[in-house]
């Protein structure tokens, strides 16, 4: 049997969430599967009464995960939101598997969305033939989750067209779902509610109404305060994922980790991290989940097509496709970079003239 390339959150994490819910002795809101405290330990890590050791989902303040999971606890959705990169949709994933036990009630949200997969469908065959009908009915992962009291997950919630996004009022405020042909409305079961994400920095945004706005309470999620946080989150998920997608060769040096978030935190900021040179922006969001992703690029080359260790030479390529979205603005921006400060780095040396060669 094959294996499956990405586990959902409730299937990779199944101990760790069975050895809370067996440690959980505090309060759990109905429908819950863990108590609020026991969502935010699943979120950061923690070691149990047991001994039994929870590994972090998150690495940032825990105050705002806390936040989160009150914010569930009440009557109240959630938006998380945020630059692109920051981990809201992993966080949204968590929090659905840690509170509902799944978290596959996703409704991904593109240009194309529309109210009927933020609603209900229908089974056209049976529709035209007997009908309209609850056998005709075809619920939506938001009508399912309402059902059954448990976690709906709306991704990119500002991808959505505005009048689509509406449809939404009805159901965070009086949560219910009508169904106008059939006469009749889905109730929403206790436990129900509903996570959504939005960034801020995504071309074709579509605001949220003020009505619709007033029904969630916001998180935002920040950028990593410092590099060493940023590093740390970037070597335990290129690690989790190494072994995901089976990669061959060694894990990525803690130097070349750091020389990546280095590059895309100076030019995210506009200035190198010591502040004293000033430099000019990319147009390209260049966040977390990206260096992530150079990385492991960089390790499938050193691993398929070379001694399976990571250098600069591997990392190289994937680094300009990250940095330059626009060949001509990026470019320069990149250019730039390369001779005021990779140049200038004695320990760079080798960066700088596979980047250069790249070029």
């Amino acid at each position: 049997m094959s294996q499956v390339l990405r586990q959902h959150a409730e299937n990779q994490f199944a101990e760790e969430l069975e050895a809370l819910k067996q440690a959980d002795t505090r309060e759990r809101p109905g429908n819950w599967v863990l108590s609020p405290w026991a969502v935010v330990t699943y979120l950061m890590g923690g070691k149990l009464d047991n001994g039994f050791t929870v590994s972090p989902k998150y690495i940032g303040s825990q105050r705002l995960m806390e936040t989160a999971v009150a914010t569930l606890a009440t009557d109240r959705a959630l938006l998380l939101f945020g630059v692109p990169g920051t981990a809201k949709s992993w966080v949204s994933e968590h929090l659905a598997a840690a509170i509902s036990g799944d978290s596959t009630l996703l409704i991904q949200g593109t240009a194309g969305t529309s109210e009927e997969q933020l609603r209900y469908g229908w089974n056209y065959a049976e529709l035209l033939s007997k009908g309209p009908s609850k056998q005709a009915l075809v619920p939506s992962p938001m009508m399912r989750a309402m059902e059954a009291g448990k976690t709906a997950r709306v991704e990119e919630l500002t991808r959505i067209p505005a009048d689509v996004q509406d449809t939404l009022i009805t159901i965070l405020s009086e949560k219910s779902l009508p169904v106008p042909e059939l006469g009749i409305a889905t109730q929403a079961v206790r436990g129900f509610n509903v996570i959504a994400t939005a960034n801020n920095r995504d071309k074709g945004i579509n605001e949220l109404s003020s009505a619709l706005k007033r029904r969630f309470n916001t998180v935002i999620l920040p950028v990593p305060s410092s590099e060493d946080e940023e590093v740390a989150i970037v070597t335990k998920r290129v690690s989790e994922l190494g072994r995901a997608l089976q990669l061959p060769g060694e894990p990525p040096a803690l130097k070349e980790v750091r020389r990546v978030v280095q590059i895309f935190r100076e030019l995210r900021n506009g200035q190198t991290e010591d502040g004293k040179t000033k430099l000019k922006t990319s147009s390209a969001t260049l966040s977390t989940a990206e260096a992530i992703s150079v990385i492991n690029s960089g390790m499938a080359l050193a691993g398929h097509f070379g001694d399976g260790v990571l250098r600069a030479g591997d990392i190289a390529s994937s680094l300009v496709g990250a940095i330059v979205k626009d060949p001509v603005q990026d470019a320069v921006v990149w250019r730039e970079y390369q001779e005021t400060v990779m140049k200038e780095r004695s320990d760079w040396k080798d960066l700088y003239r596979a980047c250069r060669d790249h070029d």
